[in-house]
């Protein structure tokens, strides 16, 4: 029943895709590029709106039949924040709007499944947050809704980075014995390799701000949903450390990227181009090369949040080294893009 349902995600994105940039061509539904942009000629945007009503049928599908316990309140999350972004990819509304949306999704979820009143920190062990815990989980989701966003600039990067982290949730759903986990996990893992296909260098169709925000979101709500069985292993507090681990590349470049552009006196919400990524574009590289070292890099430290998991704290040094490891090697790749000023 399963494989069926992995096989018919990949199949209605492969196909939905192709049919929805057909339809955004006639339509012309396009992202006309700009002084700014990554790509040279107008591409359909908006093609995210195939997997987001792909992995939300599955959602469904799960809940119904195989569910312990029936969440709605994700589903209900992830409608309002794919209509706003939606709504974004054709008008392009003002950052008030989608903010306003994506507030109102955390907290609907967190209203039925709750926040984070504890979570796991390296060196200091598990940490009580209290009510604190409410706001800085609001905070989580609306923060990688607008950060995932941010950072789909260049043809494969979010798929890969969905792709990366997704295999990071099925390992951590085969250890702890949460299916949840790995029915999620692989369904964004098929459904991305069909969306990558079209959407990989030269990409022929974008997913806009209605697949990247979805996706964030939904990466953002995964550590929630898990605790929220009850054959958790009592690991929940490993949960949030872990959510972050799964998308610490995108993490990584836009924090680093808000405090440059804080330190310059910009305005956040303004477009830009000073991500990592798109430094390494304007320095020649190619979308496909960049997307790659990406997800290698992202693979990297999935493969240390797994081995924590593997031995929870009995060896706290191997997971702060190996993420130490791939921060100073991320530094060092791209160390003179972060200290020179760009031309």
């Amino acid at each position: 029943m399963y494989l069926l349902i992995f096989i018919g995600t990949f199949a209605a994105t492969f196909f939905g895709v192709e049919f929805f940039r057909r339809w955004s061509v006639e339509r012309e539904i396009l992202d006309v590029p700009n002084a700014r942009s990554s790509h040279e000629v107008p591409i359909p945007r908006g093609g995210g709106l195939v997997f987001v009503v792909v992995i939300l049928a599955a959602y469904i599908i799960y809940q119904i039949f195989f569910a312990e316990i029936r969440i709605w309140s994700y589903l209900v999350g992830a409608v309002l924040i794919a209509s706003i972004s939606w709504l974004d990819d054709i008008f392009s509304l003002s950052f008030i709007w989608r903010l306003a949306f994506h507030m109102l999704a955390a907290i609907v979820i967190v209203s039925q499944i709750g926040y984070w009143d504890s979570g796991y920190i390296p060196l200091i062990g598990v940490t009580r947050f209290g009510y604190i815990g409410y706001g800085l989980t609001i905070f989580w989701i609306v923060g990688l809704t607008n950060a995932y966003n941010f950072m789909d600039g260049i043809d494969g990067i979010a798929g890969v980075q969905a792709i990366t982290a997704a295999i990071g949730w099925v390992l951590t759903g085969y250890f702890l014995g949460l299916e949840f986990f790995l029915f999620f996990g692989l369904v964004i893992i098929f459904v991305q390799m069909a969306f990558l296909y079209y959407n990989w260098q030269p990409a022929k169709i974008f997913m806009g701000d209605v697949g990247s925000s979805f996706l964030g979101y939904t990466f953002a709500a995964f550590p929630l949903l898990g605790a929220s069985i009850k054959n958790s292993k009592n690991m929940t507090e490993l949960f949030p450390l872990l959510a972050v681990l799964f998308v610490w590349l995108f993490v990584f470049d836009t924090l680093q990227t808000i405090v440059r552009r804080l330190i310059r006196g910009e305005k956040l919400w303004e477009a830009h181009r000073r991500h990592i990524y798109q430094k390494l574009i304007i320095d020649g590289r190619t979308h496909a090369s960049v997307s790659s070292l990406y997800g290698v890099l992202s693979l990297l430290v999935v493969t240390a949040g797994i081995l924590f998991v593997v031995v929870f704290a009995n060896d706290l040094w191997l997971l702060i080294s190996v993420t130490g490891i791939t921060s100073v090697l991320l530094l060092a790749v791209f160390g003179k893009f972060l200290l020179t000023k760009q031309n």
